[in-house]
């Protein structure tokens, strides 16, 4: 009934909620793309996307599809594996940033590891800027992460707005500079956040500084000052800074799948994991969690 190409792309147009970066991610024009959400959406009888020219959006009978598409896709590529007698082995090194530790990615690991078990999962866990340097130092195989300015490589598995957050509590005082919590160099919010505030000319101190997303957490929820976060990723208990506290726009973010050099022996594993991470992607995701 369900056609497996046209579920990759309603999951591709989901977790983007973009038919333009949907055609990129999947290499399809995007009539192609609009012809195949058309399409399933007719097998269902139900509309997926709330569509107009500026945005796009899943209806709650398109919430409902995700789950259906991921666990059908899932079941046939079983199933190809076990007819075709293909069997992904080898040693992978996967690096995923700091962003994901509060998301279901555990839940997409360990479903790789019972598709695949004859790999060898090593997973790092870092800021997405270490992990990029890691990738380029030939160090892993397979990244998720935040893409890095300027960095046109990647897989796009979805486009996202950076937000200041922080306790319901916290109240800025105009005249004293932002406190801000922080990760260390190399890390990209952390650029993008004392860029912004630089170009608005607003004076800033660090209040906290923590390599952990846990940490970080921890002295938001305390009350210590604000942070740049993914909007889509905002942890229970945190909130989106009101306007009224004029802080600078801190703009768009792209998280991607970037492969490393090719290793023969950790290629088609790569693959595979990417192949599932993409289809899962939704479970990364939780969206609008703690906006307001």
């Amino acid at each position: 009934m369900y056609d497996p190409s046209q579920l990759r792309t309603f999951l591709a147009v989901a977790q983007t909620l973009s038919f333009t970066q949907a055609a990129k991610r999947l290499g399809l024009r995007q009539s192609t793309v609009s012809q195949h959400v058309r399409r399933l959406e007719d097998a269902a009888g139900r509309q997926l996307f709330a569509r107009d020219t500026h945005s796009v959006e899943l209806t709650e009978d398109g919430e409902a599809m995700l789950g259906f598409a991921r666990r059908i896709l899932e079941v046939h590529e079983q199933a190809t594996a076990f007819f075709t007698g293909t069997r992904v082995r080898g040693r992978l090194r996967f690096g995923a940033s700091e962003d994901f530790v509060l998301t279901r990615l555990p839940e997409i690991l360990e479903g790789f590891r019972y598709d695949h078990p004859e790999v060898d999962l090593e997973l790092t866990v870092e800021l997405s800027g270490t992990l990029h340097e890691q990738l380029t130092a030939g160090k892993l195989d397979l990244v998720l992460a935040k893409r890095r300015p300027q960095d046109p490589r990647g897989e796009l598995v979805w486009h996202d707005e950076l937000v200041w957050i922080g306790a319901d509590r916290l109240r800025l005082d105009p005249d004293r500079p932002v406190p801000l919590i922080v990760y260390p160099a190399p890390g990209i919010t952390r650029a993008r956040a004392l860029e912004a505030l630089e170009r608005q000319g607003r004076p800033w101190r660090i209040a906290c500084t923590s390599g952990s997303l846990n940490g970080l957490i921890a002295a938001a929820r305390a009350g210590l000052g604000v942070m740049a976060h993914s909007r889509g990723l905002v942890p229970p208990g945190l909130f989106r800074v009101p306007d009224r506290a004029s802080l600078p726009e801190l703009g768009k973010v792209d998280f991607v799948l970037v492969h490393g050099r090719r290793r023969p022996l950790a290629e088609a594993a790569a693959n595979a994991l990417a192949a599932a991470i993409l289809a899962g992607g939704d479970r990364l995701h939780p969206r609008q969690r703690g906006a307001r």
